[in-house]
């Protein structure tokens, strides 16, 4: 990380946020010192700004599927292309969040360090509610960038030790030692983990006045005007006592996965903190019937300050564009078609009936492939005949259209569109565009049931309830049902392995992969799994009506690519970082 981003004494004010700008607005152009922030709060607010801003996929998806088995892209210079088809290094990693969050938690370090002399309010009660959100809100920011460097960088060196990062605590500056050696992972966890608790002290579950009586609890005789001025809805989006639980939550499940075992993190604790987040929303009894297709809901139109669906715990801000249909839409609509979904997974979808497509009762039928099967296949992925914003697409080889197998360079290379998350009231004819708006979700219910149903399986197997009163196999049971899987009989295949635990993990990371796809997860899911992530990348080539199955893509990774790397110009830099091993 360069040292004159750390030390620099002056704070622009002109931040660009590319999070939250419906609870930010960047102050007009100016340099002041830092110490000006005591009487400009404007100015230490935005220190938490550009932490916000760094939140790794805070403006959108990372689309990373196209390093996994799940997508290709017909985007020669896509970056995931490349590092799944062997260009992947220490001097060449998209997945890296070395510099934005550990820059961030500099800012959050900052922050913490001037947040005494700051005067938010001149009313001392609004003031000192100001004063503990703000504090709250940078433990939590910390927290997070935490976790996703864990994620990102975290691995064993060649000694085999599991490190993670560097634990900085207080401001760097031009008198800092930055020839810092990793702490183990279990330290930065904890770290996170203390973070996490000290932030829960200061902030509520969220924001809105459903929540006040939690605060009327820490601030005795607070009125609800200055709960509101500091609290109330149009703060949603900021960080939240429900978004930590939720990074908690994830954060153990990552601790307690196969590669990271050594942590010490178990399957139980991971429970514990996924059922916490489950727990806000009344356990199995939350599960969103329309979740499963959150991005499409028309009251989007209408969602302000950070607002969400009851699916969505957080999300990135709103954005009125076509820009995701421009680089997603087969190319009859103008699009560029860049996210080509696999036939694996498309064979990872199980027929209607609940079974998978190999089982001897689903009923598949090859000439007919896409007959019957889970309703989620048709809501996720644009198939040969499907109809996309009331244009039918061919997909076929023979197909006379641009939208045909490698017809063109904007063309599907696997046979297969991406559907999910886009919104088909968009046009994006050059001569009449039509943008809507669109967000991503950074987190959403239905992954915390997938990580609690992982958890329970892996630590007291598939039919275990505990003290919550459900178990994997109601949640996952649940989950199908809502997708429309085996309604007419009962979900016999579940019922046939409700008792097996190895049958039952798989389901549980079969129907992660399809709740979850083109989210970010399955490239990380993989990994923290030691799963094969050499796997080809398959297409369909169809001919008269024929489909035969053929390898697109090869995929290309060493063992030791189930921890990313620490950049190769820090490690030559600072002689006390060690890197990850193979790297």
């Amino acid at each position: 990380m360069k040292n004159t981003i750390l030390a620099g004494t002056f704070l622009t004010a002109a931040l660009l946020f590319t999070a939250c700008d419906d609870v930010f607005e960047p102050l007009p152009e100016n340099f002041l010192p830092i110490e000006s922030a005591g009487e400009n709060s404007s100015y230490a607010d935005n220190l938490l700004g550009n932490a916000y801003s760094s939140v790794p996929e805070s403006g959108g998806y990372s689309f990373d599927d196209p390093a996994t088995d799940d997508a290709v892209s017909n985007d020669r210079d896509n970056s995931w292309r490349k590092i799944a088809t062997g260009s992947w290094s220490s001097n060449f990693n998209p997945t890296s969040c070395w510099d934005g969050s550990r820059c961030a938690i500099q800012y959050c370090n900052l922050f913490l360090s001037i947040v005494e002399n700051v005067v938010w309010a001149a009313d001392e009660e609004v003031n000192k509610l100001f004063h503990d959100r703000e504090i709250g809100e940078a433990y939590g920011l910390r927290a997070i960038h935490m976790y996703f460097l864990l994620r990102a960088h975290a691995g064993k060196d060649s000694e085999g030790n599991l490190l993670g990062i560097p634990i900085v605590t207080e401001p760097e500056g031009e008198g800092s030692n930055f020839n810092l050696p990793r702490n183990t992972f279990r330290e930065c966890y904890d770290a996170m983990l203390a973070d996490i608790a000290m932030a829960m002290k200061y902030l509520p579950t969220e924001y809105g006045s459903e929540y006040f009586n939690e605060l009327r609890s820490r601030y005795p005789g607070v009125t609800d005007g200055s709960l509101e001025r500091v609290f109330g809805t149009k703060f949603k989006g900021r960080v939240s006592g429900r978004v930590l639980k939720a990074f908690q939550a994830k954060a153990s499940l990552l601790a307690a996965s196969p590669a990271y075992a050594a942590s010490g993190v178990t399957w139980e604790e991971a429970l514990e903190d996924n059922g916490k987040v489950l727990d806000i929303i009344g356990g199995i009894n939350g599960l969103d019937p329309t979740g499963n297709r959150w991005y499409d809901d028309p009251a989007i139109e209408k969602y302000e300050s950070g607002q969400c669906p009851p699916e969505v715990i957080w999300r990135s801000n709103l954005a009125n564009n076509h820009a995701l249909e421009e680089d997603n839409y087969p190319p009859t609509l103008y699009g560029k078609g860049r996210i080509n979904p696999t036939q694996n997974l498309v064979d990872a979808f199980p027929m209607a009936n609940g079974y998978p497509i190999s089982a001897g009762e689903s009923g598949y039928d090859p000439a007919n492939p896409y007959a019957d099967r889970d309703p989620r296949l048709g809501m996720y992925i644009l198939y040969n005949g499907e109809k996309m914003a009331s244009t039918q697409i061919i997909t076929a080889a023979d197909g006379t259209t641009d939208d045909a197998l490698n017809k063109m360079s904007n063309s599907t290379r696997t046979g297969y569109y991406m559907r999910k998350h886009l919104n088909e009231a968009v046009i994006c004819n050059p001569n009449n565009i039509k943008d809507m708006k669109h967000y991503s979700a950074r987190l959403r219910y239905t992954e915390f049931f997938l990580n609690y149903a992982e958890a329970a399986n892996e630590a007291n197997g598939p039919m275990w309830k505990g003290s919550r009163g459900y178990s994997a196999y109601d949640i996952i049971k649940q989950i199908r049902l809502r997708a429309g899987v085996g309604l007419e009989n009962g979900d016999a295949y579940l019922e046939s392995i409700k008792n097996d635990q190895t049958k039952m993990r798989e389901m549980i990371r079969n129907e992660r992969r399809l709740e979850l796809c083109f989210e970010g997860f399955r490239f990380y899911d993989v990994r923290r799994w030691n799963a094969d992530m050499n796997v080809s990348a398959k297409g369909v080539r169809i001919n008269g009506g024929v489909g035969q199955v053929f390898d697109v893509e090869p995929r290309s990774y060493g063992s030791h690519m189930i921890y990313g790397p620490i950049p190769n110009s820090e490690v030559l830099k600072f002689n006390n970082l060690r890197q990850n091993a193979g790297w």
